[in-house]
């Protein structure tokens, strides 16, 4: 009798438990030829037991497929938007109302971001970011919709000035006093939750001389120790997590909740691309899941139940950039899976990691550990990347945005009015930008291509004026 009481109580001990466990939505991007239809992607969804869902825009056939299925979604206010969202409050009701208003309540949508990794857009956005934001809560005040419907916006690590140890965790000086202490307020004013985007993988494919790859998927290992705190992290997300919340609780908003709106690891990649493979996505993104539906927060954080949007739903075949980029997929663009992890409570039942001798395009090699942005070393002699003008300035534009964007590019010398604007033409700064990219992740084979919208030459590129070309040989000579 005693023996039934105790599992009844450890029974409903774990009920409770999962009932406070956090949530898992996914990413819906769409950069591809391929996909299947709106509709036909909810059915997907909902087949799967995934019941939230991030979209990067607000397309009308994605938001009517939405309808009414009980999916919860968040939209996107484009990078491209936030000028006009930050200067007029009439673009921002306009907005809301055309694509929000329009669609709730039958359309579930739960929260706005609004841009995304700002403070890596080639575009100067940053100091729109927080006008935009305000300007797109009071147009949901004007349609009674600010207590259903969260504002945000995504940020990448690299907004982090120190990442580790994790108790040590800060934004980027240059950040604090005109972006991140008036987002936080805002944040904490309109009872919202900061957005961040957290790639374990980013850090691993760069470091596997110093990261375990165990470390990396939530697989057994010894941990590391925290000296500061002596808190022990058995996994990269965690560290990566608790970074952002002791860089909040640095500026006093330990109060603000955190929602991973991207995190995801590559099924495939080039083959210096260490890492990426169907293996270890398979362990990064099964193994989240369970870490995630299990309940419990970080080491820094407890209690904290995290929601977190694994990154994505389809491999996409029209993204720029190394192979990685276009193999995150949990799908195929038929609908078949890459591989196979649960979503839900109830698939965990049978869900078991299996650990693979093959860690994926893994070689040891040389590689920055600070996260900086330092250079290694080229192997390869003196080489560089050049845009190819053939493929059109749709397609360099968008390789440009990638580079400066995403891939960590510095652009700051090709903005206007710097070293490096002249000559003003989109092919003179995407070879500044793609070369930037390039002589940054080593000069590594694959690194160099854009979707054919660039190409390796032996020679000092010409396309530039005497003075930006200086700036560009310091920058290289610094690193050979």
């Amino acid at each position: 009798m005693e023996h039934s009481f105790v599992c009844f109580f450890l029974l409903l001990i774990s009920v409770f438990t999962l009932a406070d466990s956090g949530s898992i939505g996914v990413n819906y991007g769409r950069i591809a030829n391929n996909l299947p239809s709106a509709s036909k992607v909810m059915d997907l969804l909902k087949s799967q037991g995934l019941n939230r869902v991030k979209v990067y825009d607000t397309d009308p056939a994605v938001l009517h497929a939405l309808s009414g299925s009980g999916i919860k979604v968040t939209v996107d206010l484009p990078n491209e938007q936030l000028f006009a969202a930050a200067k007029s409050t009439s673009f921002a009701n306009s907005w809301v109302q055309r694509n929000v208003a329009a669609y709730y309540p039958h359309t579930e949508i739960e929260a706005i971001a609004v841009g995304n990794e700002v403070f890596v857009d080639p575009h100067n956005t940053t100091k729109f970011i927080v006008p935009a934001m305000k300007n797109i809560h009071q147009a949901l005040v004007k349609f009674n919709l600010h207590s259903e419907i969260k504002v945000s916006s995504p940020i990448a690590l690299s907004a982090l000035q120190n990442s580790y140890p994790s108790s040590a965790g800060s934004f980027r000086p240059e950040l604090v006093e005109p972006v991140f202490k008036p987002m936080l307020n805002f944040l904490r004013q309109t009872g919202s939750f900061l957005m961040v985007n957290a790639y374990p993988f980013f850090a691993y494919e760069s470091n596997t001389d110093v990261i375990s790859l165990d470390y990396a998927l939530f697989r057994e290992n010894p941990g590391v120790v925290d000296p500061a705190n002596g808190l022990r992290y058995f996994s990269l997300f965690d560290a990566q997590i608790d970074a952002v919340f002791a860089a909040m609780s640095a500026l006093k908003y330990d109060d603000i909740k955190l929602v991973v709106t991207e995190t995801g690891w590559p099924s495939k990649g080039d083959e210096n691309e260490n890492g990426a493979s169907i293996q270890n996505a398979a362990a990064y993104n099964g193994n989240l899941v369970r870490r995630i539906l299990t309940g419990g927060g970080t080491p820094l954080r407890p209690k904290a139940d995290l929601t977190v949007y694994l990154f994505a739903l389809f491999n996409e075949n029209n993204k720029f950039g190394p192979t990685s980029e276009r193999n995150y997929g949990l799908f195929y663009p038929n609908e078949e899976k890459v591989y196979d992890i649960p979503f839900t409570v109830e698939g965990l039942k049978n869900y078991r990691d299996n650990p693979s001798p093959v860690a994926g395009n893994q070689h040891r090699a040389a590689a920055p550990v600070n996260g900086g942005g330092s250079v290694s070393k080229s192997t390869t002699g003196n080489t560089w990347c050049v845009a190819n003008g053939e493929v059109g300035k749709e397609k360099l534009q968008a390789a440009l945005d990638y580079a400066c964007g995403e891939g960590g590019a510095d652009c700051h010398p090709i903005q206007r009015g710097s070293t490096c604007y002249d000559p003003n033409t989109i092919e003179a700064h995407a070879s500044f930008a793609f070369n930037s990219y390039y002589q940054k992740l080593g000069r590594r084979m694959g690194t160099c291509y854009f979707g054919g919208a660039a190409y390796v030459v032996t020679q000092p590129p010409s396309a530039y004026s005497i003075l930006a070309f200086k700036y560009f040989l310091k920058f290289i000579l610094a690193y050979i």
